[in-house]
């Protein structure tokens, strides 16, 4: 994209409204870093963030909610060795500064002095434009928006009982500045609006919910009339549920459809190629780099580059330009996810995939949209492949444990595969498994590849940041599922 700020407009758009107002200025951040340097740190940064948010939901015909809020802050970080010294203010003042610096820097013995390097401005993507995506509807069409979802979903189907209908809009603007000299900023909008219908028939009730977001505005996400179609997923899935007969437990055959499965790819193994899980050795990837952990044909990439994607960043949390890494490639396990203190500790670079929840919080490496790259075989070739299986379309829940890979996930929207045809649609299909496992059960990839819709949200250490997943139509070779049937 062209059409987005320059690093150097986005940079002084922060400074003016995060910097100016408290007083704060680059003489300001020397003297901070100034005093944390004179302590034996290996790095320090200061993390400047103002966030606007604002949520509208609609239940039963009524908007119910409608709030917006305001959080601005900064946090200050001081890494001498495995140790982090964290403090964070939400006070953007130089008294609070300067305490904040102070406490963050109690982790280290007093050292010599030392001088930030002369400021430069760290350059990143220009991925999406800098816009509020509030400010593209007024609250009037705001609310518009939720009562004709819930008007023509309900006009669907006579079995349809409930329409809730959600959106929401996240404004943030950071700064960030590094005891190396690196200034960086990033000016981030995200949408999301969400539609979960509740039918009933004979007694008998089923949910189907379905969701897009991105980092764009909220006229583009209304554009062609896109809540209406949520609205028609979700009563599709519903209605399918309605329907579904008990799912068989047992090994079996279980093909994964393509886009938002990506989900159990991205808590079974993800999380396992985190950085910091694989230095303290806690991961069952640990020490496995240029090993074979799947099949080949199997290639798994984190791409924090990909235009207006959820997951998406112009720069990571510690200033550093996203990039695509390549974590499998051909079944060969090639690389981590990388924050500053994982990726020095570990003799590698950052691939900027240091992220945090907040000014509030400390930085973790994350994954931004993970996904698997796609293969050679049609999607109807694998479903003609299979005498007898399971078709898991959408998924719900899931649990994982990053010690042990072991991860159990429910299917919302599941089918048997009979002779190779899609059957009965099945209910609570649960897939349980070892994520290092899994992968090396993959006998066939789809030439498919799709990405989620733009709902992801990944909890880590208490803290949630917006994700991506996606992946081709795969097929998995004795697999366990757990069922009622």
């Amino acid at each position: 994209m062209t059409d987005s700020l320059p690093a150097s407009d986005a940079l002084g758009i922060a400074r003016e409204l995060i910097l100016r107002p408290g007083g704060l200025d680059d003489a300001r951040l020397d003297q901070v870093f100034g005093e944390v340097l004179r302590h034996r740190v290996d790095f320090a940064d200061l993390y400047f963030q103002i966030s606007r948010e604002e949520s509208w939901a609609l239940e039963d015909g009524i908007v119910k909610d409608g709030s917006a809020s305001i959080e601005q802050g900064v946090g200050v970080r001081a890494l001498a060795g495995e140790k982090t010294g964290f403090a964070y203010s939400d006070e953007i003042v130089w008294p609070a500064l300067e305490e904040a610096s102070r406490a963050a820097r109690a982790i280290a013995l007093k050292g010599g002095d030392r001088s930030v390097q002369a400021w430069h401005s760290q350059a990143g993507h220009q991925l999406y434009l800098p816009v509020d995506p509030a400010m593209a509807l007024i609250d009037e069409q705001k609310v518009a928006w939720l009562e004709r979802v819930d008007r023509e979903t309900r006009r669907i189907d006579p079995r349809i009982v409930q329409v809730m209908a959600s959106m929401a809009t996240v404004h943030e603007i950071v700064l960030i500045a590094t005891s190396d000299g690196h200034l960086a900023a990033d000016i981030r909008p995200l949408v999301r609006f969400n539609v979960s219908v509740i039918v009933e028939q004979d007694g008998r009730r089923e949910q189907g919910y379905s969701g897009a977001g991105g980092r764009y505005s909220l006229a583009d996400l209304v554009s062609g009339d896109r809540p209406l179609a949520l609205g028609r997923e979700a009563a599709r899935q519903a209605l399918v549920n309605l329907d579904a007969v008990p799912a068989p437990a047992g090994s079996t055959t279980v093909v994964l459809g393509p886009g938002w499965p990506g989900v159990l790819l991205h808590e079974a193994i993800g999380h396992g190629l985190e950085g910091d899980f694989n230095r303290k050795g806690t991961s069952a990837f640990a020490n496995r780099i240029g090993e074979r952990v799947a099949t080949p044909g199997c290639t798994v990439v984190d791409d924090g580059t990909l235009s207006r994607r959820r997951g998406s960043l112009n720069i990571d949390d510690e200033g550093t330009a996203t990039q695509c890494t390549t974590l499998i490639e051909d079944g060969i396990l090639c690389g981590y996810l990388q924050d500053k203190m994982n990726a020095r500790l570990m003799g590698v670079r950052s691939t900027g995939n240091g992220r945090r929840e907040s000014f509030a919080h400390m930085t973790l490496p994350r994954m931004t949209n993970t996904y698997m790259r796609a293969g050679v075989y049609a999607p109807e070739e694998i479903i003609r492949s299979v005498e007898r299986g399971v078709y898991a379309v959408n998924f719900g829940g899931g649990q994982v444990d990053i010690t042990s890979g072991k991860f159990v996930f429910s299917a919302s929207e599941a089918y048997a595969i009979e002779n190779g045809r899609l059957g009965a649609a099945l209910k609570g299909a649960t897939l349980i498994g070892n994520g290092p496992d899994v992968l090396t059960r993959v006998t066939m990839v789809g030439n498919d590849l799709k990405l989620d819709d733009g709902v992801g949200t990944c909890g880590k250490e208490g803290q949630s940041v917006p994700v991506g997943v996606g992946q081709p139509t795969v097929r998995i070779d004795g697999l366990t599922v757990g069922g009622t049937g």
